[in-house]
């Protein structure tokens, strides 16, 4: 599998993520970690807390939708493994995302962006376990 470079579209979608974890922060005082959201969203008491968390986790699911409506077409995605290995996957991220007190996106724009300790080392672990795991699945075991 080929990964395309894609430095504006990259850039462009970068620049959007900032600025909704802004948005968020400026509005509402939140952090914007997409795995806090969604179990917030579950677990949430008050009904105000959990109608953001909604309207959020619509627009994120909704991203693809909209691009379909402007471009005609839906992105293509390709995923260089079985189901069996996208499961084992999720649950690894959802161990990792446990230990670690926050996701990715918590983590590397929030974080990073507030200089947090904590966030900088767990980014740090992210990318790594991630060169590893590239590493291994295409030069090692060949998928």
């Amino acid at each position: 599998m080929e990964t395309v470079f894609t430095p504006w579209h990259s850039l462009a979608g970068g620049a959007l993520i900032g600025l909704a974890a802004t948005l968020l922060m400026l509005g509402r005082g939140r952090i914007f970690g997409a795995t806090g959201i969604l179990s917030g969203l579950i677990s949430a008491g008050a009904e105000q807390d959990r109608s953001w968390r909604l309207v959020l986790l619509l627009g994120m699911i909704s991203g693809p939708v909209v691009l379909m409506l402007l471009s005609g077409q839906m992105p293509a995605v390709q995923v260089p493994g079985s189901g069996l290995m996208l499961a084992i996957g999720g649950v690894l991220v959802g161990i990792g995302v446990t230990f670690g007190s926050g996701c990715t996106s918590g983590h590397g724009v929030c974080g990073l962006a507030r200089m947090s300790p904590r966030s900088v080392v767990a980014v740090a672990t992210f990318m790594a376990t991630t060169a590893a795991t590239v590493y291994i699945l295409r030069h090692v075991i060949g998928v």
